[in-house]
């Protein structure tokens, strides 16, 4: 009897498993996931400029994260401005584009937390004697993409270590993104930028000699795979899905691929971003 029961509990914490990692069925009908995209964020999210295919780290994974639940992954190319109101109206099942995962964002989307961000001010590489450290960047022009957390960041950079101690405050260019930034940087027109520093090496291996990093990141937030608020069985599904590919090794072999493995987190969060 006692080997019954306990075969009993077995299967049935194993019928529970499953289905708690099933995939609604408007999503296992259909056949795929339909995940928001942005290819202008390398190495995450953009296109081979050989092929013109997206590629990068979150389109991998999220490849192996449809085969790992059963289904496949479509892509639909939004703006950074539309990807919020395309999970909450149902357009799109799912946000796969390096977004990070942020309170302010938890009022109309869930977050399933996959890496780590850091928010990295750069320099040209043959400026950055002028900046031993970030402090350095006190009464300089810092650009960074408007669409983004990272204004907030250098805003709170700049009060905390620049206004309270004296110093002249960073002025913040907005740019039209993380490529503009760089472009405005190449010639001259800012003094600095910041980033995600998960990106930083790719775009440096791309551009040898031409960046350096100022100190290190001065916040660090999470990314997340973003649903629906009430998306709670795609959530799960999700979830379990991401630590099926962390235990048999795709995420770091992913991570490994496109240098990102100090970015990696040990485990799966929810709504970890603060």
């Amino acid at each position: 009897m006692l080997k019954q029961a306990l075969l009993g509990a077995v299967l049935a914490a194993t019928s529970l498993g499953a289905m708690a990692a099933e995939l609604p069925s408007r999503i296992a009908s259909r056949g795929a996931i339909i995940a928001a995209i942005v290819p202008n964020y390398p190495p995450l999210d953009l296109r081979d400029p050989a092929t013109g295919k997206l590629t990068g780290f979150d389109v991998e994974l999220g490849e192996a994260l449809a085969a790992k639940l059963g289904t496949k992954m479509q892509w639909q190319e939004t703006s950074f401005d539309q990807m919020l109101a395309s999970v909450r109206t149902g357009r799109v099942d799912i946000i796969l584009s390096g977004m990070s995962d942020l309170k302010s964002r938890q009022e109309t989307a869930t977050f399933i937390d996959y890496l780590r961000s850091g928010s990295q001010f750069f320099a040209q590489a043959s400026r950055i004697k002028e900046f031993p450290a970030p402090d350095a960047l006190c009464g300089k022009r810092v650009g960074a993409s408007r669409r983004t957390a990272l204004p907030n960041d250098i805003k709170a950079f700049s009060d905390a270590e620049c206004v309270a101690k004296g110093k002249p405050a960073i002025e913040y260019v907005p740019t039209e993104g993380s490529a503009d930034a760089r472009t405005q940087l190449r010639q001259g027109r800012i003094d600095a930028a910041m980033q995600g520093g998960e990106t930083l090496p790719y775009i440096m291996g791309l551009e040898p000699n031409t960046y350096a990093l100022v100190g290190e990141p001065v916040r660090y937030t999470l990314m997340g795979i973003a649903t629906g608020k009430d998306e709670a069985q795609l959530q799960q599904a999700l979830a379990e899905g991401l630590r099926g590919l962390m235990a048999d090794g795709t995420y770091a072999k992913l991570a490994e691929k496109w240098q990102l493995t100090p970015s990696m987190i040990p485990e799966v969060q929810i709504n970890g971003g603060e």
